[in-house]
């Protein structure tokens, strides 16, 4: 039979009958697909954490959540980072040789993969308080002239400098924990892969 000869009318319901076909092959598939996405609570159980970094200004910290955990990424300014070198005679573990447990990218002065950029678990190593941040210098800090900036933690008083290392004669027994993380471009890390690819 030739086009001519197709009624105009089965025409428009073949069409029909087409359309509702893709759509409602698009509303099956739909949660076929949405179920191969983690959840929110496979992110927050362990799932990698893509963060932009981009618009975090020189001293300034951003607060993300991996793994139910509070990770802080700190800008530092040159001056924070000039700090870290006056510091070392005060801490306990300066290099970050003592915890094992520490990306070999931790165990340098700055304790980050570009020392412009701090990454650290925001939980003090001694009874899991969250430590507060008290990145300015000085009087201004509530800890006295002589305090340099970095964090307290006002449970039982342990300090940790800008680069999440512990102060001696604290009770946290070791640094901030450093999560394994990786730079997927200069304003974009991922929290939970390391550069080796690992969590």
């Amino acid at each position: 039979m030739s086009e001519e000869g197709v009624n105009p009318r089965r025409r428009r319901l073949l069409a029909i009958t087409s359309g509702l076909g893709l759509v409602g092959t698009a509303f099956a598939a739909t949660p076929f697909v949405l179920s191969m996405m983690p959840s929110a609570r496979a992110k927050a159980s362990g799932a990698p954490v893509e963060v932009d970094i981009g618009k975090v200004e020189p001293g300034q910290l951003l607060t993300v959540e991996w793994r139910g955990k509070p990770v802080w990424i700190l800008r530092r300014t040159p001056e924070m980072l000039k700090t870290l070198k006056e510091d070392e005679n005060f801490l306990a573990d300066p290099k970050s040789s003592v915890d094992s447990q520490q990306p070999s990218y931790a165990q340098n002065i700055a304790r980050s993969i570009k020392p412009e950029y701090l990454v650290l678990v925001g939980i003090c190593t001694h009874l899991g308080c969250s430590p507060a941040q008290r990145l300015e210098a000085g009087a201004v800090s509530g800890l006295g002239d002589q305090w340099p900036g970095g964090f307290f933690c006002p449970c039982h008083g342990s300090k940790f400098d800008l680069s999440g290392r512990v102060y001696k004669n604290v009770p946290a027994p070791t640094n901030l924990e450093v999560p394994p993380y990786t730079y997927m471009s200069d304003t974009r890390i991922i929290i939970g892969v390391d550069q080796k690819g690992a969590a």
